[in-house]
């Protein structure tokens, strides 16, 4: 949800927001005028009710027939503050209607335009070169005993998938390195719920425009969840939290599932775009004022992650029309996957502001005693699609592949992986 505050005093700030989006900025007045008809009918309400209660007062006051000629009249008021309060609640809902259509609005100075037109920030790393054809990771893992998408297809149907053996492994221990160094950075370990309800989807901002890509089980009225984001930003909804020491910081463990609906035939081979797949999720309350200054060290600690499993990756700052409308600013960042000879999205943090916490009501304690909206921010420290750059990045001309020091001492000491039959 957008301030309120800044709609009436900046409503420029917003259209212009809405326009590097691509969205439309006619929104932005019919907000305006959603929220002054909301003021108008809320202070009719007052009035009345003001009224009410000095009448109240008078009738109190009233004997014998003066005062039973004045009952009658406290009922057709009571009627008239009746009617007042419903259309002051109908202009309630119809001014949230109107304001959670409109984008969080972006952060000052991020690229406008879509998916192709982000900023390269930075580039880290070498980029491996082969004296021998490199294999994708899918003939690595299916060599390696690691992956079964065909067993996967069969059981669940296509972009499903087993990890299996050295693979199943090789996941556990991405995801416990991850865990160890959320750990160090004093983040809170939660292993989330993976099935949430419609008002805690709609609060973190998952069922606007791609509210396809989610599964949805009608019986239940329960939402299956594409990241512990939802769950972790629903963990604080309608709560005071306290960051007199500083920001909370969570880091949920959980399956997560995408229908992937809006990418038919884009990257259906391996691992890199399936159904479901395991995620540990940074995610942070934070004082607005904070808020940047977090996201920068969201975006360390997952480089420290890449630098650790030796793979070459790029930073980017996302463009307006490529955020998601919770996002006021997003980084993604790249690891290279050899075989594709491109850069590949192996992480995403983005910095929601107040878009969330206003939806769900999550408020912290200002220096002056008052209530105001958290900021919310979420980053991924390691997922399943790693295994892809891992394993293309680090194959030998055997066929084998050698496993990052950083993940040794979760596989035994293990350090190379070689071909079932080898």
């Amino acid at each position: 949800m957008i301030d309120p505050v800044l709609l009436r005093e900046n409503p420029d700030v917003i259209r212009a927001s809405q326009v590097a989006r691509g969205s439309d900025p006619g929104l932005v007045d019919v907000a305006l005028q959603a929220d002054a008809d909301r003021r108008a009918a809320l202070a009719a309400f007052e009035e009345l009710r003001a009224e009410q209660n000095v009448f109240s007062k008078k009738v109190g006051q009233a004997q014998g027939d003066e005062k039973k000629a004045l009952l009658a009249e406290v009922a057709e008021l009571a009627a008239k503050v009746k009617e007042a309060n419903a259309a002051a609640t109908a202009a309630d809902e119809a001014y949230t209607e109107a304001a959670r259509k409109i984008q969080n609005p972006i952060i000052e100075g991020i690229p406008s335009g879509g998916e192709d037109n982000f900023v390269t920030l930075r580039e880290v790393g070498t980029v491996p070169t082969f004296d021998f054809e490199p294999k994708d990771h899918l003939e690595l893992g299916e060599s390696l005993g690691a992956i079964d998408m065909t067993r996967g297809t069969k059981v669940s149907g296509a972009r499903f998938y087993f990890l299996r053996g050295i693979g199943a492994r090789l996941e556990l221990a991405l995801m416990n390195l991850a865990l160890d160094r959320a750990l160090e950075a004093g983040f809170v370990p939660l292993i989330t719920p993976t099935l949430v309800r419609p008002d805690i989807m709609q609060g973190t901002g998952f069922l606007g425009e791609h509210s396809d890509e989610i599964y949805y089980l009608p019986a239940d009225d329960l939402y299956l969840t594409g990241t512990s984001e939802v769950a972790l930003a629903g963990y604080h909804a309608d709560e005071i939290i306290d960051l007199t020491d500083g920001p909370l910081r969570y880091a949920g463990w959980s399956t997560c599932y995408r229908r992937e609906a809006g990418s038919s035939g884009k990257d259906t081979r391996g691992i890199i775009r399936v159904h479901q797949f395991n995620k540990l999720e940074m995610f942070v309350y934070t004082t607005p004022e904070e808020a940047e200054a977090e996201h920068d060290r969201l975006v360390a600690w997952q480089e420290g992650m890449l630098q650790s499993l030796g793979l070459a990756y790029r930073v980017i700052d996302v463009a307006a029309g490529d955020l998601g409308s919770s996002a006021a600013r997003k980084f993604d960042i790249e690891a290279w996957v050899p075989t594709q000879g491109a850069f590949r999205e192996l992480t995403s943090t983005s910095n929601c502001t107040t878009y969330q916490s206003r939806r769900l009501e999550t408020r912290y304690r200002t220096e002056s005693g008052k209530t105001a909206p958290v900021a919310t921010l979420n980053g991924t420290l390691a997922t399943t699609r790693w295994l892809v750059a891992i394993l293309e990045t680090h194959q030998q001309a055997d066929g084998s592949v050698i496993i990052p020091e950083a993940l040794r001492p979760y596989l035994g000491g293990m350090s190379v992986i070689t071909p079932v039959g080898s």
